[in-house]
Formats: structure tokens, C-alpha cells, sequence
């Protein structure tokens, strides 16, 4: 199959696009809405046809589908939102396992200076009886943008 690194160049644009407006109703709302998951979703398969990572295509749908299942326990002890976990689910189907480790020292990154800032009284949170919540998507799409940025991620002609 061709690549197309214009369109693949594109898609990454419209999906950090995407990732920004998922970020900015995750810090007004604290909810992640179920249709952007999903165009988030068909952005990465559209994505891997174009750009030529159909190839590994699977392994990526695997390695997301085992980050689902740590995550569902996460959810289960009420440490992650079900939004946030879909998110995430998308964000590592997006990485696949040869990305994952610089995507999660980004959120890793993102999430404790982000942390500090509600803490601090400057950053949206909210308290609850489990401490302070905050809202996962800024960070996560801020480290998801950020591998798109290091070129980890990115048509390469």
C-alpha cells in the first residue's frame, strides 16, 4: 500500500485538534465525551492506512486492549474516571508498545505538574472524600501532542 505523508501529516493535525477540544470540555466538564473517543479512534485507523502503520496495526489494537484491562481495574478501585480510561485506552492504541514509555513519562510529567497546580489553588479540581480530583484529558492529550511533536509519531518519508 502507498504512504501518503501529506494526508498522514493532516490526520495528525485534525487529531491534535481533537485532542485539544477533548481537553478544554475535560477541564470545563470534567467529562470526556464518547463520540470524541470514537472519532479519536477512527482517527488512528485512518491514520495507520494512510501513514503505512497498517502493518503493526494489531499490535497496537492488542496492546491498547491489554491497557484497558489494567485500566478497568484502576476504575474499579475508583482511581480513574470511565472517561479518562477510554481516553487512555485510545492514547495507548495511538502509541502501541514501542511508544508507550516516552508517552507515559509525558503524562506522568503533565499529570504531577498539573497536580501541583490544583493543589495550589491554580488548576481546575475537585474535592471529594477519595482527595482531589482533577481532570486527566489536559494531561493526556498534552502528552499524546507531545510524542506527535517529538516526531515519534509522524509520517516519515
Amino acid at each position: 500500500m502507498t504512504v501518503y505523508p501529506m494526508i498522514s501529516l493532516w490526520i495528525l493535525v485534525l487529531t491534535a485538534a481533537t485532542l485539544f477540544w477533548v481537553a478544554l470540555t475535560d477541564l470545563r466538564e470534567f467529562k470526556v465525551r464518547n463520540e470524541l473517543v470514537v472519532i479519536l479512534a477512527c482517527l488512528y485507523v485512518v491514520y495507520a492506512l494512510f501513514s503505512g502503520a497498517w502493518v503493526s496495526m494489531q499490535w497496537n489494537f492488542a496492546f491498547a486492549l491489554l491497557m484497558l484491562a489494567g485500566g478497568i481495574y484502576a476504575y474499579s478501585l475508583q482511581h480513574i474516571g470511565g472517561g479518562d480510561l477510554k481516553l487512555l485506552t485510545v492514547a495507548f492504541l495511538w502509541t502501541g508498545p514501542w511508544l508507550a514509555a516516552p508517552f507515559v513519562v509525558l503524562l506522568l510529567l503533565f499529570t504531577g505538574i498539573y497536580y501541583v497546580a490544583a493543589r495550589l489553588g491554580f488548576a481546575a479540581a475537585r474535592r471529594t472524600s477519595a482527595g482531589l480530583r482533577i481532570p486527566l484529558a489536559p494531561s493526556l492529550a498534552g502528552a499524546l501532542i507531545g510524542v506527535f511533536a517529538l516526531g515519534l509519531i509522524g509520517p516519515h518519508v
